[in-house]
């Protein structure tokens, strides 16, 4: 059998407290829930669910954002289309 070791992460006090909720109405504790999570990483080699950025935020859209409000504010506020180019 494996030795069992301590792993100590910091989290929002709130997301714990909602965590640990969950955890009890699923009859595991968190120790459980994160120890199924890491055998399920193993396991897979993966995080097991996307973890992805809104494209909103990305660079490439930000900076179209801020050139279709400098277009704007150039030409006071009066346009209908915006350029992609």
């Amino acid at each position: 059998m494996s030795q069992s070791v301590n792993v100590n992460f910091r989290m929002d006090s709130n997301l714990k407290q909602q965590m640990d909720a969950i955890c009890e109405e699923l009859g595991m504790s968190l120790t459980t829930a994160f120890t199924i999570f890491a055998k399920k990483v193993c396991r897979e080699k993966k995080i097991p669910f996307e973890v992805s950025v809104d494209p909103f935020y990305s660079q490439e859209n930000m900076d179209r954002l801020r050139r279709s409000i400098a277009q704007m504010e150039s030409t006071g506020g009066t346009i209908h289309e915006v350029n992609n180019a």
